[in-house]
């Protein structure tokens, strides 16, 4: 049989983005997905809440995987290890990563060893850096749906670096000093078009 699983965090983007990348890798190569094992839910939760558990107890020797990418499969490089030892050396099925281009097959004896490590070790900073950026994106999310404003409060006005000489750039502009003139001979750094934005925002403040 060949499984397709998908997974996506909730308020994340739709199952059917993930569905379309298998289904027309499957077409291309005229194989029919037997059955769909799809999932809507954060990657925080357990194995079993993600239907892990229920993939590897439905899969038996000679059955596929198909997975739009590595790291929909685990929450961390090691779980995903973990599950592609399960699905590979104790249940003996093929494992396709299609984002990837990655084609786990234990019936290839000759490089699958090989094909594991050089793909898998080359992916592993990528992979951590996917991880990293989902679990901060869910965070974001549960801070916003607490009611905590994110970001910084509307009208705040960030430092600069011309603060310390506010006082000094206002006379000068307001005695008719070109901008040029104030950057070149009074402040010796800046440019022009940083110092005009900062005179327009600040000096009517």
């Amino acid at each position: 049989m060949i499984f397709g699983y998908v997974r996506v965090s909730k308020m994340e983007q739709h199952l059917e983005s993930q569905k379309s990348l298998i289904a027309r890798f499957v077409v291309e190569r005229k194989w029919l997905i037997d059955e769909w094992i799809e999932v809507e839910i954060s990657s925080r939760k357990s194995v079993e809440k993600r239907r892990i558990t229920e993939l590897l107890d439905k899969v038996s020797h000679g059955d596929t995987v198909i997975v739009s990418e590595l790291s929909r499969v685990g929450r961390s490089i090691k779980e995903v290890f973990e599950i592609i030892e399960e699905l590979i050396k104790v249940k003996q099925c093929r494992l396709v990563l299609v984002k990837q281009g990655l084609d786990l097959d234990p019936s290839n004896k000759n490089d699958m060893t090989n094909k594991i490590l050089l793909t898998i070790f080359s992916m592993m900073a990528e992979l951590e850096r996917d991880f990293i950026s989902e679990r901060t994106k869910a965070g974001l999310r549960a801070r916003k749906e607490q009611g905590i404003i994110l970001g910084k409060p509307k009208g705040t006005i960030q430092k600069s670096m011309y603060d310390p000489d506010r006082k000094r750039i206002e006379e000068l502009f307001r005695l008719g000093v070109p901008i040029n003139t104030i950057i070149k001979t009074h402040l010796k750094y800046g440019n022009y078009l940083s110092l005009k934005y900062y005179i327009e925002k600040r000096m009517s403040k």
